[in-house]
């Protein structure tokens, strides 16, 4: 028997709360609904869950803190986000923290529905991560990258600085040598770091690098184009402890 999904939801709304479990559950999810963060992180320690609708304004901590606490935990359970905040800017900042999707109250059921399953599909699709081992140094192409410093040492030696978000980029490619990685999943790969790319930013992150990297934007050797599918970074990669 196929195991059901199971969504659980955080809303301070009784009535959506209901609304949302019964629809869920009408559409063959197993659905868990709290009330606030409390509940939300009590339910996680005895239950598996495969996807939070987590609301924005919450008693106590509110949704921004709660994404960013499970983040920051590691905890890479797919969250989306609810809120009666239609600003542009309370979407962004829910990104940021790691949510996976925003949907704006009122909502359709059937909206929320579709996102439910574009984001499971989404992550699914993931590769899996590298060696979970610690590892100080990333070597690949004569090139490496120091995760302690955060910096790229070029083949002579010479250190290179990196942004946030050159590093956070470079470091997804280099766990996920030779496999083409979308732009969809280079920022779910990203999510919940540091300085993740976002957006369009992701090709210009890739730009920026290969220019540490010396590369030809014509003929990168590096970091290559898959056209329609994304880039893949064609190297071999070896961890140093």
């Amino acid at each position: 028997m196929t195991r059901q999904d199971h969504i659980l939801i955080v809303d301070d709304d009784a009535e959506i709360r209901r609304l949302v479990r019964d629809y869920l559950e009408a559409h063959g999810y197993r659905a868990s609904a709290v009330a606030d963060g409390h509940a939300m992180w009590a339910l996680l320690e005895s239950h598996t869950v495969d996807l939070i609708i987590l609301d924005l304004m919450l008693p106590g901590d509110d949704g921004l803190l709660l994404c960013r606490n499970l983040r920051a935990r590691r905890i890479d359970i797919p969250v989306i986000m609810l809120t009666a905040l239609g600003d542009a800017a309370d979407r962004i900042v829910g990104l940021e923290m790691g949510a996976d999707d925003y949907l704006p109250k009122p909502f359709e059921p059937r909206e929320l529905l579709a996102r439910i399953k574009v984001v499971l599909r989404r992550t699914r699709s993931l590769p899996d991560p590298g060696p979970s081992e610690e590892v100080s140094r990333l070597r690949f192409a004569g090139w490496s990258l120091d995760l302690h410093a955060r910096h790229l040492i070029s083949p002579a030696g010479v250190v290179i600085p990196l942004s946030g978000g050159e590093f956070v980029l470079l470091q997804v490619f280099l766990e996920h040598p030779n496999r083409v990685l979308s732009r969809d999943q280079l920022l779910e790969l990203s999510r919940g770091r540091e300085a993740g790319p976002f957006d369009r930013a992701v090709d210009v992150q890739v730009g920026r690098l290969r220019r540490r990297l010396g590369e030809d934007a014509r003929e990168p050797r590096i970091i290559k184009t898959v056209r329609s599918a994304g880039y893949v970074l064609a190297a071999t990669v070896e961890a140093e402890s």
